[in-house]
């Protein structure tokens, strides 16, 4: 007789029906991330597990467990530079240029330092962080230790998932063969490999916002921010109200965010041509909905920082960083 494999007992813990099952605890998941990220496990156990926590959806004690396992799996810089702000990109954009992207770049052009990290591929007829970048002309890193001297001359970094963790960048690959996301999806997004006090997080589903707000809090995260992003990247939706999510040393609150642009004019872009991108961060385009979802998301990332008291404050000095920016540009 076969012995059980010893990651049977967590698919049968989570798969065992309706009135038998049970999520992990923080403790379990800790172990079966470890084994599904040593390569410790069957593809056929791999596929079972994440398709029932895709079904169920995976608990902030789950998600938990998995960060950890991932963290400690990181192969991290002999110096991990300080951090102010982490960003993840891990949906890719369709009916909009990532206009986030100019926004985190107009953050660290402003002295705030970012790791952005993400992955790409998974879903097709999408515009990746990777591809908007490197067509802005900014570098990718190529390890964490190249993400941190990016930092330190920039500001800025991005990070492919790969480079740091190409366990789960095989695993959210599985995509076409599982034929949904698979719940790495969110758990990669929460990883902070430099350890930044403030995290930014963005969903494509509400109910996610408080699996991600308390998975921070139990991984004692000082500061985050959660809220729906346009096409699940971290960008605000100009023409809709948002409520963003947030947790500030262990207290959790939430607040509405106006509609910035009103109208049905800005459903989708016309033109994703990403040359439009270099464009208008240079001032030789203008557009109102880039400029709303460019500095409505700054503000976002203010108010989370701590660099605004309010959401009107936190606009207005995003509006006043933008337009200095472009007068610069527009002198050059």
């Amino acid at each position: 007789m076969l012995e059980p494999h010893p990651f049977a007992k967590y698919v049968r813990i989570i798969g065992r029906g309706p009135t038998l099952s049970r999520p992990l605890t923080e403790d379990e998941m800790l172990d079966a991330a470890r084994m599904i990220l040593a390569g410790e496990v069957e593809p056929l156990q791999l596929g079972a597990f994440l398709c029932i926590l895709r079904v169920r959806a995976e608990v902030p004690e789950e998600g938990a467990g998995f960060v950890r396992a991932a963290r400690q799996a990181l192969t991290l810089p002999a110096h991990v530079p300080p951090v102010d702000l982490d960003w993840s990109s891990y949906a890719g954009k369709k009916r909009h240029l990532p206009w986030f992207l100019l926004s985190a770049l107009l953050l660290a052009q402003n002295g705030i330092r970012i790791l952005l990290h993400g992955t790409e591929g998974h879903t097709p007829d999408r515009i990746y962080s990777r591809h908007a970048l490197e067509a802005l002309g900014v570098p990718i890193a190529g390890s964490l230790t190249q993400a941190a001297d990016q930092i330190g001359a920039a500001n800025f970094a991005f990070a492919p998932l790969a480079v740091f963790s190409p366990r789960l960048q095989e695993i959210i690959e599985l995509k076409p063969i599982l034929g949904v996301r698979s719940p790495v999806n969110t758990f990669a997004r929460m990883i902070n490999p430099f350890g930044a006090p403030h995290e930014i997080q963005t969903v494509f589903h509400p109910t996610y916002r408080d699996i991600h707000r308390m998975t921070a809090k139990l991984l004692g995260q000082p500061h985050m921010a959660v809220f729906k992003g346009e096409g699940g990247e971290i960008e605000r939706r100009p023409t809709k109200p948002i409520v963003v999510e947030s947790l500030h040393e262990g207290v959790l609150s939430e607040e509405e965010w106006p509609v910035m642009l009103s109208g049905g004019a800005y459903r989708e872009d016309a033109d994703l041509n990403l040359a439009r991108l270099g464009a208008v961060w240079r001032g030789e385009e203008e557009s109102v909905y880039a400029t709303a979802a460019i500095t409505g998301t700054a503000a976002i990332a203010l108010k989370l920082l701590g660099r605004a008291d309010g959401i009107g404050r936190a606009q207005a000095l995003a509006d006043e960083w933008w337009a200095a920016r472009r007068k610069e540009r527009l002198a050059a």
